[in-house]
């Protein structure tokens, strides 16, 4: 087993058990690119559950529901470590809610979110594996067809 040498953060957020490679997608999706804290990254760790998995820490930041939401689409089983003082002080895991609102492009060109300010909207059919369905327009598709406005 090979030791992992990752730097210890003091308070924010540590967001694990993403699946390989959408670490890059955590990134852009919260903004994280542009960020002045501290982002520590790590792709490819061994996992038990996942056989690879990425980590993201964040210094000095806690996520919003909404943004909770939105890592939920591309990182399902992630789990979220707040840390305060270097000590965590909640663990939880992400969960695709029964409705998106705003966060999701439909993928049926004709469908009205895509020709008219109208704010998209989705029902979750499945979250394991992820299928949602369009408000308007009622096609359903998979998560991998997921496209993050």
């Amino acid at each position: 087993m090979r030791e992992y040498k990752v730097y210890r953060i003091e308070n924010g957020t540590v967001i694990d058990h993403i699946p390989h490679w959408n670490s890059l997608k955590v990134l852009d999706l919260l903004g994280l690119r542009q960020s002045t804290d501290l982002v520590t990254l790590g792709i490819g760790l061994d996992s038990q559950h996942m056989g690879r998995k990425d980590l993201v820490k964040v210094e000095n930041r806690e996520l919003s529901q909404a943004e909770l939401d939105k890592l939920a689409l591309v990182a399902p089983q992630a789990t979220i470590n707040l840390i305060r003082n270097s000590v965590r002080v909640e663990k939880l895991k992400v969960r695709v809610p029964d409705r998106i609102e705003g966060l999701v492009r439909c993928p049926n060109t004709g469908c009205i979110t895509r020709h008219e300010y109208v704010p998209t909207r989705f029902d979750t059919l499945s979250r394991e594996p992820l299928q949602l369905r369009c408000y308007y327009c009622n096609v359903s598709f998979q998560g991998d067809e997921v496209e993050l406005l």
